[in-house]
């Protein structure tokens, strides 16, 4: 009867088995289980009958019942007993088998009837990879909470469950089984039938551990015919490891080397013959070979000698060839280098003879006009030296009128140029006006980005631009003007003054000019006077706000009394702004005046020195980006340094020509300042950024000369308070007592009383 319910039960395991699907090993992988033939999967322990479990497991729960009925007194003895009990079922497992849903997967595990369904969702978690908060257990189509057993739930010990397993959010987080199908070519967990001591048949749920690689094949048989192999039993276990006597021990084996002995036996053809009787050898391609000459071992010492140094000699002259090639590959590429210096510093000094002669040529800036004037001093006091040095009396006074007059009517010239290139730049300046005030906002982001942003200030400044543009247009044909002529109408009507009645009033009396078939070349005029007006009223912060901040004259009157300056030259009250800035402060005249007196009286060049300047700051900007005296100087300060401390000639050479000067470091671990500085040439700039220890390198004669210019440019700007804090820590009044030369103390003096550059010559 017992055989005939166990054989019940296996059938109806047999058909679980066959929905099943998917299921899980010790190791985390999961695989799609085929259909079952054999039994049902679980993990490691028994499993009991389908119809309920076996008698010998039920008899504690089943005498833990008895004794919970029996009076108090009966049950205190045994209830350490009870609690015993309780907790040996508690540790009992059970097969759960989890469907995935809706993959329709199915994964078996054996677990623990006392732990609760949250720890049961922390393992399959970690077995399928995802959050634990997604996962929801369902029990027949309702949902379990995560702090009830599977003892709750009415999970008997060794026995089987089936449960439904959805996540919450399938989109991010979907149930898939670990391992595909295909991959798997055998169940996890296998079902078998055993015999107890009792003789009776129990079904025992064994579980198949999959290795993470291939194991190495250790031993056993395989059929010849059908090709199945048959390992030993020992590669499915892991080895029985020895126990530890607490004695280092050590085989003799490998201790001892092995040898092995073997005969070898000559081949038949390797035999050799002898002429006897009966047998003939011939002797026609024998050899007869005779004893060389006899080598003592001091003979051949001395052989080996002489070929160890006739190897040593070859390979020294090698060494030596490779040396001189290399030392030749260096010097042609100094030399090549020194070729590409110099053609650069040629090209360098063509290209600045190139651009003064087209500034001479074509004069477009302030500047250039600067270098017509010195150029036309340098000529006069040339001419007049000359007639000084070679006529007298009457004939030397008409030679000097005569220059006077070429010199006006230079000058003259000059001023056609300067009037020439003002209106070529008119256009220019006015776009570039307009173009800003129309430019949106612009930021940086911190991820990098350029952003910007328009408001209705910049959106109205685009609009008048682009109208202005339209007006300025004088080739368009009638119907286009008329059209742009209305737009302008319109949009001065918005305000009413006397400038938007001015321009409307042109407006109409070009489209009636029009109208009559006036040619374009008569109203020429008329067109600059709408474009005029309608320019100042594109200036008006009233009409465009976006223009405010790009007037000079600010609108507030409050303002003008914080930034106001008094010229000693023209006497009026001018922004700081129209004076020039150096390090020591503003100058006592405006630039008007100071521009003036320049074409008027010294008429001097300073881009010379301005290419200083620049070049000065790119070079300190790629050796030390916190460098700051070179930027807190101007080109006045770089003039006084050049003429008045190093008398506009190189240190070295005594060189003159300022387009070739450099100022450079003189000790070139320290910072560039005026007290660390020297004028060379470009040739000697090179040469001097290659010296380590200027002590060493230069004789002492030339560095005291040098330091003295130092302590002239360290006394001078010492006066400066944006100077003073980068001063070494000598006292100022410890070096002035060092000067002993009277003209430099009174060109200082006179400085310091006009701080006009001039005043220094």
């Amino acid at each position: 009867m017992s055989e005939q319910r166990l054989s019940e039960a296996h059938g109806t395991k047999e058909e679980e088995d066959e929905n099943t699907g998917t299921n899980t090993g010790p190791g985390g992988d999961t695989a799609e289980e085929p259909p079952e033939e054999d039994g049902e999967p679980g993990r490691d322990e028994e499993e009991p009958q389908a119809a309920g479990s076996p008698p010998d497991m039920l008899e504690p729960v089943e005498e833990a019942a008895t004794q919970a009925d029996l009076p108090d007194d009966a049950v205190e003895p045994k209830e350490p007993q009870i609690a015993q009990m309780a907790e040996n079922v508690g540790n009992s497992t059970a097969t759960v088998k989890v469907v995935l849903v809706p993959e329709g997967h199915v994964m078996t595990v054996a677990f623990a009837i006392g732990l609760s369904i949250q720890e049961l969702k922390c393992h399959l978690a970690s077995e399928l990879r995802v959050p634990v908060e997604v996962l929801q257990i369902s029990l027949d189509g309702r949902v379990v909470e995560e702090q009830q057993s599977l003892m709750e739930l009415g999970v008997r010990p060794h026995s089987s469950t089936r449960m439904e397993m959805s996540s919450t959010d399938p989109s991010s987080h979907p149930l898939h089984p670990l391992r595909p199908q295909e991959h798997d070519s055998m169940r996890d967990v296998i079902t078998v039938e055993v015999i107890t001591d009792e003789g009776l048949f129990q079904e025992v749920v064994v579980e198949i551990e999959r290795p993470r690689q291939q194991k190495a094949f250790l031993g056993g048989y395989r059929h010849r015919l059908t090709g199945v192999e048959y390992h030993h039993a020992a590669i499915q276990t892991l080895p029985k490891r020895r126990p530890d006597r607490g004695v280092v021990t050590f085989s003799r084996d490998t201790q001892t080397v092995q040898l092995k002995s073997q005969a070898q036996q000559c081949p038949v053809s390797v035999s050799t013959q002898m002429t006897g009787i009966g047998c003939y050898i011939s002797c026609m391609n024998d050899k007869l070979v005779t004893p060389g000459k006899y080598t003592t071992a001091d003979e051949y010492h001395d052989r080996r000698l002489r070929a160890v140094i006739c190897l040593q000699s070859f390979t020294r002259r090698w060494l030596a060839q490779q040396a001189v090639d290399r030392l030749k590959k260096e010097r042609q590429r100094r030399l090549t280098w020194l070729q590409m210096q110099e053609r650069k510093r040629r090209e360098e000094k063509e290209e600045q003879l190139r651009d003064r002669r087209q500034r001479w040529m074509n004069p477009e800036r302030r500047e250039d006009l600067n270098l017509l004037y010195h150029a036309l001093e340098k000529w006069r006091r040339e001419e007049e030296q000359q007639i000084n040095s070679s006529l007298r009396g009457a004939e030397r006074k008409a030679a000097l009128c005569s220059l006077l007059e070429q010199e006006t009517e230079l000058i003259a010239t000059i001023g056609r140029h300067h009037i020439t290139f003002q209106n070529n730049n008119y256009d220019e300046i006015v776009q570039h006006l307009l173009d800003k005030s129309a430019a949106p906002h612009q930021w940086r982001a911190a991820d990098g980005r350029l952003i910007e942003m328009d408001n209705q200030h910049t959106i109205r400044a685009r609009e008048l631009r682009d109208l202005y543009s339209n007006i300025n247009l004088f080739t368009v044909s009638q119907e286009q003007r008329s059209h742009v002529l209305m737009t302008l109408k319109r949009t001065v009507n918005e305000h009413k003054c006397l400038l938007t009645r001015d321009i409307v009033d042109l407006i109409d009396r070009e489209v009636d000019l029009m109208k009559r078939g006036v040619t374009t070349r008569n109203l020429e005029g008329l067109r600059k006077r709408i474009c005029t007006l309608f320019l100042q009223y594109i200036k008006t912060p009233a009409f465009n706000p976006a223009v405010a901040k790009l007037l000079k004259v600010p609108q507030n009157p409050s303002e003008l009394n914080k930034d106001v300056f008094l010229c000693r030259s023209c006497h009026r009250y001018l922004r700081s702004t129209n004076f020039i800035a150096f390090a020591r402060g503003l100058t006592a005249r405006c630039k008007d005046c100071t521009r003036l007196n320049n074409i008027a009286r010294p008429r001097n060049e300073f881009s010379c020195y301005q290419n200083i300047l620049r070049r000065l700051r790119a070079d300190e900007q790629q050796l030390n980006k916190e460098s700051k005296i070179p930027f807190l100087l101007q080109v006045e300060d770089i003039r006084y340094l050049i003429e008045v401390v190093w008398l506009s000639q190189s240190a070295l050479n005594a060189s003159s020509d300022l387009y070739n000067l450099v100022l450079v470091r003189w000790v070139h671990q320290r910072d560039w300042s005026p007290w660390n500085c020297i004028l060379l040439s470009k040739e000697e700039t090179s040469a001097h950024l290659e010296v380590e220890d200027v002590d060493k390198a230069y004789e002492t004669t030339f560095i005291h000369k040098v330091k003295h210019k130092h302590r002239l440019a360290q006394r001078y700007f010492s006066q400066i308070s944006t100077m003073a804090e980068y001063l070494d820590s000598q006292p100022a009044a410890a070096l002035s007592n060092q000067l002993l030369s009277k003209p430099i103390t009174m060109a200082t003096h006179r400085l310091a009383t006009d701080p006009s550059p001039d005043s220094a010559h």
